[in-house]
């Protein structure tokens, strides 16, 4: 019997992690735009703490593998050291207004597809395709130029990653081991004590349940990249959940398919769609969806191309950057998150107030 190519055998077992990764977001409502319109909206941290219990999972086994050698986390795109700090400040801030303008976040839109919402069939659409101009395309010199004049060399630091244990051993002068077990731990300890010490997060299996699934797909995703895709002959990059630039390449993959290769990332994207379906199917969910006006159609579309290309610049989104990047401990991966959610709560007060000065105003008086 012919061995299976390692390429695509990590792309196999990518969409199988995807389909698990869709059907667990669907049935638990695992989504980080409606975690902050809860906040916003109702005062509830609940499903906020399931994305952070997701993101201590996941930096505790992420790191575990790393400190033993299973995977050199220093070979994803989130610990180069060229540091993009504009990139992910404004990419952050573009990527989560856009997703309250277009009801969820790159998970959410796969999710939701698989759902049966036409919507997101558009957003699907219009954020691949501005995440490919972004990349390749129209927008991609202005990305360059950004790039050019904002990225930071950290070499010429002598920084060789922008690694939070990195960066901390030089000011401190501690090993850099042994500060990356400590930081893993107390961040993701501290997290995770946070998480339980809400009584109503304690009591919502569902939400528990989601920030541990999660976190450990992110993880095993490390593993099915850095491990059985560590191939001599046909390597496969080092990568894991991230749903941004996946989607560009998955929309250029329909349109080439004869003259492309699937990889990972395209393959959970695919297999996110399936899950959701299936679960939505299996719980007589599915539910055909579309817009309600023209103007709610024009929302969508910005919102959508506002993640596209800030997906791109911030290197990620709220799963890549948000879980992802901050699994690896990058520094760029925080200012993305933080600008992510910032974004997001701006967005959802520009909802209220119709105003970007405004929206600005009312949460700063609030703090």
């Amino acid at each position: 019997m012919e061995e299976l190519p390692v390429g695509t055998l990590v792309a196999s077992l990518g969409f199988v992690m995807g389909i698990i990764f869709g059907a667990t977001a669907h049935r638990t409502n695992f989504c980080t735009m409606g975690a902050l319109s809860d906040i916003v909206s109702m005062g509830s941290w609940n499903r906020f703490r399931a994305w952070l219990l997701a993101i201590s999972v996941a930096i505790l086994f992420s790191q575990l593998m790393h400190l033993n050698g299973l995977i050199d986390l220093n070979k994803s795109i989130y610990l180069t050291a060229n540091f993009g700090w504009a990139g992910a400040i404004i990419g952050g801030l573009m990527f989560g207004f856009g997703m309250t303008l277009a009801g969820g976040c790159g998970n959410k839109t796969l999710v939701r597809l698989g759902a049966g919402n036409m919507k997101s069939i558009v957003v699907f659409l219009i954020l691949g395709l501005f995440a490919y101009m972004t990349l390749r395309g129209f927008i991609g010199p202005a990305r360059l130029q950004l790039e050019a004049l904002t990225v930071i060399d950290l070499k010429e630091s002598g920084f060789a990653s922008q690694g939070l244990p990195e960066l901390l051993s030089a000011l401190t002068g501690i090993a850099q081991d042994s500060l990356r077990w400590v930081l893993a731990l107390v961040v993701a300890v501290g997290l995770i004590t946070y998480c339980f010490m809400g009584s109503e997060f304690r009591s919502s299996p569902r939400n528990i349940y989601a920030g541990i699934i999660i976190g450990i797909l992110i993880s095993v995703a490390w593993y099915l990249t850095g491990v059985i895709g560590n191939d001599n002959f046909e390597p496969v990059r080092l990568a894991s959940f991230t749903f941004v630039a996946p989607t560009g390449d998955s929309i250029q993959y329909l349109m080439t398919y004869t003259g492309s290769t699937i990889n990972f990332g395209i393959a959970t994207v695919g297999g996110v769609i399936v899950g959701s379906f299936l679960m939505a199917k299996l719980r007589g969910e599915f539910r055909v969806e579309s817009f309600t006006s023209s103007v709610d159609f024009i929302r969508h579309v910005i919102g959508a191309a506002m993640m596209g290309t800030g997906g791109v610049l911030a290197l990620g989104c709220t799963i890549g950057q948000g879980i992802t990047g901050m699994s690896t401990l990058a520094f760029g991966s925080l200012i993305a998150l933080l600008s992510i959610v910032f974004g997001g709560i701006w967005g959802l007060k520009y909802a209220e107030e119709e105003s970007l000065g405004g929206a600005l105003r009312e949460m700063f008086a609030r703090g």
